[in-house]
């Protein structure tokens, strides 16, 4: 017989679905916010509406650029998948306070997907903390849930001189051999 899942880990493998719409090359990612036990919003990594996505033109301006990874996302295509949640919500007019945030992150190769840890950018998480979500639920390389409370954040946040030097950071490497594609 098998093992009841927690609501944590429910909601998590949502996100995991959601993320198979995904269309970055480097990464399949998908969320969902859940609020009051009911989901408000999801979103995947990608184009904006109606632009071409990375996987239409067959290859990641980051990568060509070698734009290290964890900066320079204003030179990407894609819109994360935490920020399209939020985009998503506000579009049909759902507030998202008090609602927690669930992430689901895996790194693609070929065909193959790898989870690593979940953890939003720098500018995710400064929306996430306006947007009044209360908790950040994500996976680990091991497929394990990971929660992080957003008033920790805010703690944290009050005592940096500055932002980069947070304690948490989001970073995935590009493998060598798909660097320029």
């Amino acid at each position: 017989m098998s093992k009841k899942i927690s609501k944590d880990e429910y909601y998590l493998k949502i996100a995991e679905a959601v993320a198979i719409k995904s269309n970055c090359l480097s990464t399949a990612i998908g969320c969902v916010i859940v609020k009051n036990d009911e989901i408000v919003s999801t979103g995947y990594v990608g184009a904006p509406r109606k632009t071409m996505d990375c996987t239409e033109l067959g290859y990641c301006i980051r990568r060509r650029e070698n734009v290290k990874s964890g900066t320079g996302y204003e030179r990407c295509r894609s819109v994360h998948a935490e920020m399209n949640a939020i985009i998503n919500a506000a579009r049909s007019g759902t507030s998202l306070f008090g609602a927690d945030m669930f992430l689901f992150t895996a790194r693609k190769d070929g065909d193959k997907q790898s989870k690593v840890n979940a953890y939003p950018c720098l500018l995710c998480k400064k929306m996430i903390i306006n947007a009044g979500i209360n908790r950040f639920v994500g996976n680990d390389k091991d497929g394990n849930v990971r929660i992080y409370s957003v008033n920790d954040w805010v703690n944290d946040w009050k005592t940096l001189e500055d932002l980069a030097n947070d304690k948490d950071q989001y970073y995935t490497d590009y493998d060598e051999e798909n660097r320029n594609k």
